[in-house]
């Protein structure tokens, strides 16, 4: 957030680096919404999206008649759209090398030429990259051109995934969770003890899972506190992690063997958390406190 302070007055190319679902597109908007072009729309280009076919005429307009089904009057591209504002080009690992090609002389003279068209025109526009592939790799491996790569590596952002920042865990999910408590017409909030299990969850999908699963919580979850009781799923998920460097099990007995040893460490951190205290446990729980004698036993 420091460099996005920093860097965000400025009209500098940034490259914004991360796993998918930790993120960038977020990042990219705030660097926009403190610029100098916040009073203009972003245009978001999913460069892994676009048919290889159809990229250039998409991305740098075409003129009439320019090819079969082209319309007459020709198009303005991404680049001519957004003048004065900020592109943001989502997943640039993916764009053709044909299209790095052209992307570099906007970047370098700030100019585009249309398809079917060889007079170049000025566009004034900021270019915010991101990625989750390791540019450098592709560069190596020739499918990314090493000016190009050059040219982006000014301003990098690199976004750490969430099981690097354990800490923002509970205050995303309870952010989330204000969310879609409106969106549902509920009044939720959680139990320490369930985001304490959050935090100790890996987040393969970053973020964006961490997002799926409050809302899931959300819609699913019939009472006003989110006992984890009600995460059964997570701890399924949470369960399988803490196996995987485990001795395998035979096919018929891995999943209940798997559940078992996650309520295991589960009610083990509760009790220690409750000094022993059985019913107390049992309300973080959201047991029954019989429930949990049974359990014990």
């Amino acid at each position: 957030i420091t460099l996005v302070d920093r860097v965000a007055p400025t009209d500098a190319t940034v490259l914004i680096l991360g796993e998918t679902g930790v993120g960038k597109d977020v990042i990219a908007r705030l660097i926009h919404n403190k610029s100098s072009r916040r009073d203009k729309l972003m245009l978001k280009v999913d460069c892994g999206g676009i048919s290889e076919t159809l990229t250039e005429s998409e991305m740098f307009g075409y003129v009439g008649g320019a090819f079969t089904g082209a319309s007459s009057k020709g198009k303005a591209g991404y680049f001519e759209i957004a003048n004065g504002s900020t592109v943001f080009l989502d997943e640039i690992g993916e764009l053709p090398l044909s299209m790095q090609t052209r992307l570099l002389r906007v970047l370098q003279d700030g100019e585009i030429v249309r398809v079917g068209s060889s007079q170049p025109r000025k566009v004034d526009v900021r270019v915010i990259a991101a990625t989750n592939k390791n540019l450098k790799e592709c560069v190596d491996a020739g499918t990314f051109r090493r000016d190009l790569y050059y040219r982006l590596n000014v301003a990098v952002l690199e976004i750490p995934p969430l099981r690097e920042r354990r800490d923002d865990i509970a205050p995303l999910a309870k952010s989330f969770l204000e969310e879609f408590s409106a969106k549902y017409h509920k009044n939720l909030h959680f139990m320490d003890i369930t985001l304490e299990m959050m935090r100790n969850y890996s987040w393969p999908g970053n973020v964006r899972e961490l997002e799926h699963v409050i809302e899931r919580l959300c819609f699913l979850n019939g009472h006003s506190t989110i006992h984890l009781s009600s995460c059964d799923f997570l701890i399924h998920k949470m369960s399988g992690e803490n196996t995987l460097s485990k001795p395998a099990f035979s096919a018929a007995s891995s999943l209940q063997e798997q559940r078992c040893n996650a309520e295991i460490d589960l009610i083990r951190q509760t009790l220690r958390q409750t000094d022993g205290n059985k019913a107390k446990a049992a309300r973080l729980l959201g047991i029954d406190r019989t429930v949990l004698y049974r359990k014990l036993k």
